[in-house]
């Protein structure tokens, strides 16, 4: 039982030695780098303070942990007379060689800025120069990477541990050299050397590396640079220095953007030259000092960005970022370059007043730039856009969208009877896409070719013409006015590569009396016109009516016409008939004629024989009596009344023909000489008696 209690005091003991050698060893490093750090000589930064803090808060816990473990021993039952002998001979032990040594200690992220404090020579630096090259006291161009390093004795050597530089992706970092050769009066950034990046110190002051802003720049990475030879400015600390986060960060351009280019350093530009010509081998301005060696002209520059990240030194480039030039449809666009190669006319010999020249040239570019999006520079560039559509010009108020007319008005004539009047006139133009950039060259602008040549050349004609003619010719033949004009402005625009399309006459505004006389005679004309219509409608309206009222009766008229026809065939039909009828009579009455004529002739005959027998009386006489004889006429009457005196005489009278017209004695009967009865002849209202009726037969 004594024994393990023994073994374990030993046990207990070997424990705290060991511990004791650590926190001594501990402590020992912690001197060595805090006397290194202390005796560095360099004004104190607030990165410093923040770094002294970490260590400040680092310490701490160790004399916490002492506390603690001192407790713990004594809780333990270790004396602390034993250990405090095992610490000092093991802190003298592990301090001496570490403190005498010179131990510097590196961390993986770190660098180690040194500083010499005095040589054995005494020898200085050279006048104008910060850092050491070849171990003179001062600020030394060597770094200590990641590691253990020794003979950095603190008496001689104090090492500032700095962390190293971290751009973030999407970044640049732009570097101050504080010491190097001095700048040349004609440059404004130090060149470019090889230097690894700024990480080599003592190569980029052998190798000429001028102090200053420098031309080259950090991407996104990590790096070990000498802070003590370059400042370093990111975006984190750019307010620092004067500078907004933005212009340290990759430089972005947009799709439908061009990005116009403005150098801060390179030779100055040429006289008669508006910006610096395209330099190769740069790549798009990113690598400065190809750009200053091939000759590059500070100022605005020809050639330009397109879209994409660019990592760009905003100490060297600025850019503007502009969009696109955009040709809608319907239109071309001439170029005018104001930079490039010398001019060089390629228009030919037959186009005489104005020159074209090859693209990349300065001047009118003899090819135009069809619809689309195109990357100009509007800098040193100028696009005038030509429609290739029909352009409509109103010589009116009217005023057309593309505004070429907003300056035309109506143009005022006088004609050939002396009236002035203002005429309106439409213009159709075409410009075709291969002549656009000789019209630009000869006008220089579709506007100046609408003021300096359409305007002019129509506006003179129809002055012109108008004095050839009268207010009523332009009003009652405008149709031929139109096609003289028209024929006129196509021959005139075509010597400019302009073709007319066609001329329109529009609103003609003569005299307001003129157009009084001429209005009133148009309202009688139409008057009169209105009538005959009037006329017309009556006329038909009577036709109409007609038309009715034939449709009504047509069935009539069909019976009256058939009617018509019945009897103009019965007429015929009579008409033939009487005419067989009379041909009958008339040879009847021809055989009849004979007859009579042959009976005539034989009575005659007879007449004669008996006046020659009897003589003239007695021949008539025994004609009288045999007339008499054959017509039984009656010498004596039937009733005689007759009058004794009385006046019965009457009344007698009228019995006596009562009763004999009562007895049949009234009606004498026919006799072979006489066939026809006699019948008794009535009273007339004159006398009262009857006549005697006496027939003569007719001759036969």
């Amino acid at each position: 039982m004594k024994s393990f209690s023994s073994l374990l005091g030993t046990r207990k003991q070997n424990k705290v030695a060991r511990l004791a050698a650590s926190i001594v060893a501990t402590l020992a490093i912690a001197g060595s780098v805090h006397s290194a750090n202390a005796t560095f000589v360099k004004t104190t930064t607030a990165k410093e303070i923040t770094s002294a803090t970490v260590q400040l808060n680092q310490t701490t816990p160790n004399i916490a942990q002492l506390q603690t473990s001192r407790t713990q021993y004594q809780a333990a039952g270790i004396n602390p007379v034993v250990v405090v002998p095992i610490l000092l001979v093991g802190g003298l032990v592990i301090f001496v060689p570490l403190f005498f040594g010179g131990l510097v200690v590196i961390g993986e992220r770190e660098v180690g800025v040194v500083v010499r404090k005095f040589t054995l020579s005494g020898r200085g630096l050279p006048a104008g120069s910060l850092i050491a090259l070849n171990g003179e006291a001062g600020l030394q161009a060597d770094t200590l990477a990641p590691g253990w390093h020794w003979g950095y004795w603190p008496w001689q050597y104090s090492v500032k541990k700095e962390s190293v530089i971290v751009v973030p992706q999407g970044e640049i970092a732009l570097i101050v050299a504080a010491d190097g050769q001095p700048n040349p009066p004609e440059r404004i950034l130090g060149k470019i050397v090889g230097c690894d990046n700024f990480q080599d110190a003592r190569k980029f002051l052998i190798e000429g590396g001028e102090k200053g802003r420098q031309m080259g720049f950090l991407t996104a990475g990590t790096y070990r640079i000498n802070t003590a030879l370059f400042k370093v400015i990111m975006a984190s600390n750019a307010s620092a220095h004067g500078m907004a986060p933005e212009q340290l960060r990759v430089y972005s351009l947009a799709s439908d953007k061009v990005g116009i280019v403005t150098t801060l350093d390179g030779l100055p530009i040429s006289a008669g030259e508006l910006a610096g010509p395209i330099i190769e081998g740069h790549d798009n301005f990113q690598n400065g000092q190809k750009f200053i060696n091939g000759g590059g002209r500070r100022g605005l520059q020809e050639q330009i960005l397109l879209s994409g990240s660019w990592n760009l030194n905003p100490w060297f480039v600025q850019v503007e970022q502009v969009p696109m030039t955009e040709i809608p449809i319907g239109y071309v666009g001439v170029v005018i370059s104001f930079v490039g190669k010398a001019h060089q006319d390629v228009s030919g010999a037959a186009f005489t007043h104005g020159n074209l020249v090859n693209p990349g040239h300065k001047g009118v570019w003899v090819e135009p730039l069809y619809p689309g999006k195109h990357p100009i520079n509007s800098r040193i560039m100028k696009m005038e856009l030509v429609p290739t559509t029909n352009i409509v010009l109103n010589w009116s108020d009217r005023t057309e969208r593309h505004s070429y007319d907003a300056q035309l008005a109506s143009l005022t004539v006088r004609s050939r009877d002396g009236f002035a009047f203002d005429l309106e006139v439409a213009q159709i133009i075409h410009v075709g896409a291969l002549d656009a950039p000789k019209v630009i060259s000869r006008v220089g602008a579709m506007q100046n070719l609408v003021d300096h040549v359409l305007e002019p050349t129509i506006g003179n004609y129809f002055r012109n013409s108008a004095q050839d003619y009268t207010v009523l010719d332009f009003l009652t033949a405008r149709s031929e006015r139109q096609a003289e004009a028209a024929e006129y402005i196509k021959t005139a625009l075509r010597a400019y590569d302009v073709q007319a399309i066609d001329t329109l006459i529009g609103d003609i505004q003569p005299p307001a009396s003129l157009m009084q006389t001429q209005t009133d005679r148009k309202i009688a004309e139409e008057e009169r016109k209105t009538y005959e219509v009037q006329q017309m409608a009556q006329t038909q309206r009577q036709q109409l009516v007609r038309e009715t009222a034939l449709a009504d009766i047509q069935q009539e008229m069909v019976k009256s016409e058939q009617s018509v026809h019945i009897a103009d065939l019965k007429a015929q039909a009579q008409i033939k008939q009487a005419t067989g009828e009379a041909e009958g009579t008339k040879l009847r009455s021809i055989a009849e004629a004979e007859g009579i004529r042959a009976t005539g002739n034989a009575k005659a005959e007879t007449y004669r024989a008996g006046v020659e027998a009897l003589g003239s009386q007695g021949y008539t006489a025994m004609q009288l009596m045999q007339i008499i004889g054959d017509r039984n006429v009656r010498l004596i009457p039937d009733v005689l009344v007759g009058s004794n005196g009385s006046n019965n005489g009457l009344v007698d009278g009228l019995l006596s023909m009562i009763l004999w017209n009562q007895t049949g004695k009234g009606e004498l009967a026919p006799t072979p000489l006489h066939p026809q009865p006699v019948t008794k002849a009535q009273p007339t209202p004159e006398n009262g008696y009857p006549p005697i009726v006496v027939n003569f037969p007719g001759d036969k």
